[in-house]
């Protein structure tokens, strides 16, 4: 039977962080992903925002794997040639009943150490004269991020540190039991095989819930009911007259159809919110309505009242990974190691929604922090 130190299920870009974390840690780690290539869940379907850390409850794991995530991100980029810009993000108020939220916002990203400034609308003008706003915060340390090449340089510094990645490979079920270490029953291209693994990292995104119901030894109430929401983007035909990213005053959890850039400099808009009523990953339909620009147009034109009509053509839809469902308050993210369940050398990553890639990175160094212990690792 072959064994390992650490097992990461999931090769997006949080179990490839996770992966590249153990084995720079010196932890002989194998990466296993059911796709034929990294990155073809929820990593490729995202906003590749680099968030500043404004909306989360300080003191929070979001806020502050967020901010951390950020800081290393960044030199991450820097110093592996990912595509990268710190292009600032404006958050706009478009009555005066919106300033309060604002200056809630405001207060919340003091408390997370995330630096803003409060504009006028003078300033505003300056910067962004296309956009109505009344007031507006500006992030100046958002950022925006190619995530398949930030992917890639990951798996290439966990590959350098000596860590594997094995494609079309699924997780089938784990066991776990005292005192050794955690059979793991794989199903590759060439059959099932097992293999014994001191530490398992749970980071399958939209899987996550499902497969931790197959882990043999995890008490049943340690995994949450998996929730889908869909949100679907649309692009802008011809050229945008934005240079920075344009978000909506916040009014609840859902952070509205915001602008976003590409680094090419191609705007799209969204994502927007769909509950689904999918029970598995497998029965999502990620097509993009057309209709739905229709309710896009209303959104944006509150601050770009410019928008030309039929200028919004449907592009791409990603789905996150709740584990909360409509009404109810969004919960922090979940690193569930074995202080939580009492399971050594286990580690479920659940609701690793956004700011997820922002956070990979912090991410990686809690799972490791988490798994420490683990007994017979270097």
């Amino acid at each position: 039977m072959e064994q390992i130190d650490a097992l990461v299920v999931g090769a997006g870009v949080v179990g490839l962080a996770v992966g590249r974390e153990l084995a720079r840690r010196g932890l002989e780690t194998v990466v296993v992903e059911a796709a034929q290539g990294i990155g073809q869940g929820v990593s490729s379907r995202n906003s590749e925002v680099i968030h500043a850390g404004l909306y989360y409850k300080p003191g929070s794991a979001k806020a502050r794997l967020c901010v951390r995530g950020k800081e290393l991100l960044y030199a991450f980029c820097a110093s592996h040639g990912v595509p990268h810009r710190a292009c600032g993000k404006l958050v706009v108020a478009t009555a005066e009943d919106q300033h309060a939220a604002l200056h809630a916002l405001a207060q919340r990203a003091k408390a997370n150490g995330v630096p803003v400034e409060t504009w006028s609308p003078e300033q505003l003008r300056r910067k962004e004269p296309a956009l109505h706003a009344t007031q507006a915060l500006w992030s100046p340390t958002t950022g925006i991020v190619d995530s398949h090449a930030l992917m890639l340089a990951l798996q290439g510094d966990m590959e350098s540190a000596g860590g594997n990645l094995a494609l079309c490979s699924r997780v089938l079920r784990a066991d776990f039991g005292a005192g050794r270490p955690a059979r793991v029953q794989v199903q590759s291209a060439d059959g099932e095989f097992e293999i014994d693994t001191r530490v398992l990292v749970n980071a399958a995104g939209l899987h996550a819930c499902s497969l931790a119901r197959h882990f043999q030894g995890l008490p049943a109430q340690h995994v949450p009911t998996p929730r889908f929401a869909k949100g679907s983007y649309f692009t802008l035909a011809g050229r945008t007259p934005f240079g920075c990213l344009v978000y909506p005053a916040p009014v609840d959890a859902w952070l509205g159809v915001h602008v976003t850039l590409d680094l090419a400099g191609q705007a799209r808009f969204g994502p927007d919110l769909e509950w689904l009523d999918a029970d598995t990953p497998e029965a999502i339909d990620y097509a993009v309505d057309p209709s739905r620009a229709l309710a896009f147009e209303d959104a944006i034109r509150r601050y770009w009242p410019a928008l030309p009509a039929g200028a919004l053509q449907p592009a791409y839809s990603g789905v996150r990974p709740k584990i909360h469902g409509p009404g109810e308050a969004a919960p922090d993210f979940r690193i569930d190691g074995p202080s939580q369940h009492g399971v050594p050398g286990l580690v479920n990553l659940f609701g690793i929604e956004s700011p997820g890639l922002t956070s990979s990175m912090a991410i990686a160094e809690a799972v490791a922090e988490a798994v420490a212990g683990a007994p017979d690792l270097h």
